[in-house]
């Protein structure tokens, strides 16, 4: 991790090859899959499973055309087997990962919920990422608008939210700049890929 919540792997520019699609992206927009000592293919959401690395972009499409295609047991050179759920898991694994991030921002007093607080954060420039719930009413999220310069994330659930901010649900949040904003900011750019939310994330409001 650099500084103000950067990646190495985004400083370093580190790329890998998507098994599906053939492009080469950054890790930090793919997911990372491992062939288990059961021949089982695992997602390794933080990227440190002490196996040879397979990678997939973090897209919905690229993960099931992955699946259907066989293209982990090509990869892998040898048999593997690919559970039901697999997509499934893996959306799971980065809900829970963003929704933990955001959680230990809000620990460091870098996070705040709740409409007022979000809007005053906004109005005196505190907030470099709004966060709506994408079950929200559109009319109540149309009042509040992307930071200038900053970051909008749609793609977690107001139950979700509610866990990040340890409150039943939440529709509207801010991060302050610094700390894990921008690996938060990438893991939900990575959930949104295999969620496919209409919301998406980064798109422009108001």
């Amino acid at each position: 991790m650099g500084r103000g919540g950067a990646s190495k792997d985004r400083e370093s520019g580190a790329e890998r090859k998507c098994i599906a699609t053939g492009e080469v992206q950054p890790k930090y927009r793919m997911v990372r899959f491992v062939i288990g000592p059961d021949g089982q293919v695992v997602p390794d959401i933080l990227g440190k499973l002490p196996a040879r690395g397979i990678w997939v972009t973090a897209d919905r499409a690229a993960l099931e055309a992955a699946v259907k295609k066989g293209a982990f047991a090509r990869s892998a050179k040898q048999p593997a087997k690919v559970p039901d759920d697999l997509v499934a898991e893996v959306e799971r694994q980065l809900a829970r990962r963003t929704v933990d991030l955001i959680s230990m921002q809000r620990k460091a007093g870098k996070a705040v919920a709740g409409y007022e607080k979000v809007k005053t954060w906004l109005q005196t420039e505190e907030a470099l990422v709004l966060i709506q719930a994408v079950d929200g009413s559109g009319r109540g999220k149309s009042k509040l608008s992307t930071p200038h310069y900053g970051h909008y994330i749609g793609c977690l659930t107001a139950d979700e939210l509610g866990l990040a901010f340890g409150r039943q649900t939440v529709i509207h949040g801010a991060l302050a700049s610094g700390g894990l904003t921008l690996r938060v900011v990438e893991e939900a750019h990575r959930l949104n890929g295999v969620r496919k939310n209409e919301a998406g994330i980064d798109q422009p409001k108001g």
